[in-house]
């Protein structure tokens, strides 16, 4: 049986408390629950109501205000502007793999790289870790080009796929502006012929 997610109940005094410990905690605590990819969940101690969300965002603020960001303001600003917007949800399952992804590929590269300096194991100093990811910065900067390059061209190729779905649905709508319809205040299509226009060839004939 899987374990239970480790509860932390938030007080109105702002305070934080670990139900596995019986122990008041800190966000530097819950960072480091983070990082030691702890399962937890945090709630509010009155009503329940979720707040892992909330805390981890708190945590994110309390980050990006030491001195080392790694959100720009434009990336802020642009992620803002999806808030509310058609896309909101595919931009957010598109953030979540993508980040996926990286992750998966960035674990891979440390495994590979702990085997090739540490290969018995004892484990490699961290000024040998830091000399290795000086050595392979351009490596690296090489590898995420290739990697936003990509996910750049699958995005661009998901949004033509949406908009040819789009324009299959919409083509036989009349209503101007609909997608593969007649633009806003172009005339209606005449295709059909006037009920007293005969056959053609037969115009003028009693």
């Amino acid at each position: 049986m899987a374990n239970a997610s480790r509860l932390i109940k938030k007080y109105p005094n702002r305070r934080l408390y670990d139900t596995q410990t019986s122990a008041y905690i800190t966000l530097a605590d819950v960072k480091q629950l983070v990082l030691d990819s702890e399962d937890f969940r945090v709630i509010d101690a009155k009503s329940e109501d979720d707040l892992t969300r909330s805390i981890l965002l708190q945590i994110i603020l309390e980050e990006e205000a030491s001195g080392a960001p790694l959100f720009s303001s434009q990336m802020l600003s642009q992620i803002i502007r999806f808030y509310g917007h058609a896309m909101q949800g595919m931009m957010g399952t598109y953030l979540e793999k993508s980040m996926g992804a990286f992750v998966e590929v960035q674990q891979k590269f440390q495994d590979q790289s702990k085997a090739f300096y540490d290969p018995k194991g004892l484990g490699a100093s961290p000024e040998l870790w830091t000399q290795f990811m000086q050595v392979q910065a351009p490596m690296m900067q090489g590898m995420m080009s290739h990697y936003i390059d990509q996910s750049k061209n699958l995005f661009v190729q998901m949004q033509d796929q949406m908009q040819q779905q789009a324009r299959s649905v919409f083509q036989n709508f009349p209503f101007p502006g609909a997608p593969g319809g007649p633009p806003p205040g172009a005339p209606p299509s005449s295709s059909a012929s006037s009920p007293s226009s005969g056959p053609p060839g037969e115009t003028g004939k009693k």
